[in-house]
């Protein structure tokens, strides 16, 4: 028998019982779709956590305060003279730019009875260029403006819209920020969502401004953190190792004595989101595969008593001179298309499911595009014909083996 007649025999086959088979195939469909929609995902999350650290900026080192490795958290707080110091092309020479930030973490920010609540960042001029902002009208923080500690405010798009329902024709209106006016002169460019936060969400103000207004703290020039800017990707870790010998000797630290500040570099950080991100699509993944395994067992459930219905029918191709490679590979023929049926159409479910969850993610201001990849299609097409396979073994051989004169007399 060759394989397109034992094709076409199976089709016929599963035909005749149509609800039986479409409901056998639904299990593999919903497997398969499961499979391939939730690795999509992963794929996607991934795609978009790498490129929201890639946007944070080009070749950027963050120094922190503390040591989570070595357990250190009381440590020195960063403050602007450590941006002075980090700053001496002398001592530092594959530094470009050295910037640093006060963060005030959900502030109420009112204008015209409208409120929202966002983070407001203080910041240095410099800022923009180490953390990849730009501004689709208005300025950035000037030096000026940092000079003068002015109440100036540059605000995200998603910001803008949420206090003047619109992202142009801003500059110059007033907000409030815990009741402090401040003057926008500024909208940013957007660079979208991510599980990272909502990079459009957001109000920039001078950090002299934040340090004297909104955060004030002991000492009162005190930054959460300090964004540093290496003169090229090879040069990265060389100025790493400068930042390193630089805060080492403000802090006063003993060559015995650990680090009690981090430097996270962007190429880590992306490492590390990637890392986590994949073992999270593979663990959704398994997850997801345990409904093929099902599947597996309802197309073996379905030909078992599709052996059992066709015993006479068996035994009366096998008086006719059926051999039992031909039972065989009829069975298995069935089993696969089956299989095969689901995998096609999970595949189309799959795709429909993540254009949902992208615009279900979209109204919520969430960017995930799900990636559907060929290697996920693959893998999923070819498990499910490998379960085909593998729970259609038994029923089939077990078919094979029917004795003619036995299977005749079969009632």
């Amino acid at each position: 028998m060759n394989p397109f007649q034992s094709l076409r025999e199976a089709f016929t086959s599963l035909s005749a019982n149509k609800l039986r088979s479409g409901l056998t195939i639904l299990g593999i469909v919903i497997g398969v779709a499961a499979v391939i929609s939730m690795m999509a995902i992963g794929r996607g999350t991934q795609n978009q956590i790498t490129s929201s650290i890639n946007g944070m900026g080009t070749n950027l080192l963050t120094l922190q305060s503390g040591n989570f490795t070595a357990r250190i958290f009381n440590a020195k707080p960063l403050t602007t003279d450590d941006v002075k110091a980090l700053s001496n092309t002398n001592a530092a020479p594959d530094i470009a730019l050295v910037g640093a930030e006060v963060s005030a973490r959900n502030m109420t920010v009112t204008s015209n009875g409208k409120s929202t609540t966002t983070d407001v960042s203080g910041v240095y001029p410099q800022n923009a260029e180490i953390s990849n902002d730009s501004v689709t009208e208005g300025t950035y923080i000037t030096d000026q403006q940092l000079k003068n500690s002015s109440a100036v405010a540059v605000i995200g798009p998603t910001t803008a819209s949420n206090l003047f329902s619109a992202t142009s024709g801003i500059v110059g209106k007033q907000i409030r920020i815990n009741g402090q006016i401040f003057t926008v002169v500024g909208v940013l460019t957007s660079k979208g969502g991510s599980s990272l936060g909502n990079q459009d969400d957001r109000v920039i103000i001078p950090i002299t401004t934040a340090q004297r207004r909104l955060v004030r703290s002991n000492p009162s020039n005190r930054v959460n953190q300090i964004l540093v800017s290496a003169k090229s990707s090879s040069t990265v870790s060389a100025a790493q190792d400068e930042i390193t010998a630089i805060m080492r000797a403000r802090h006063k630290l003993k060559a015995a004595t650990k680090d009690d500040f981090s430097i996270l570099s962007q190429s880590s950080l992306v490492a590390s989101a990637s890392s986590v991100a994949s073992t999270l699509t593979m663990f959704l993944g398994g997850i997801a595969g345990i409904s093929l395994l099902v599947g597996g067992i309802g197309i073996m459930n379905i030909m078992l008593v599709s052996v059992t219905e066709r015993t006479r029918e068996i035994g009366l191709r096998k008086a006719l001179g059926a051999r039992r490679l031909d039972i065989l590979v009829q069975f298995i023929s069935e089993s696969i298309l089956l299989s095969l049926l689901g995998g096609l159409i999970g595949i189309a479910l799959a795709e429909g499911i993540c254009v949902i969850i992208a615009r279900v993610a979209a109204s919520s201001g969430t960017t995930i595009n799900p990636s559907i990849g060929l290697d996920s299609v693959l893998l999923a097409t070819l498990f499910s014909s490998a379960v085909g396979l593998l729970f259609g073994l038994y029923p089939s051989n077990r078919a094979a083996r029917l004795q003619p004169v036995e299977a005749l007399r079969y009632e």
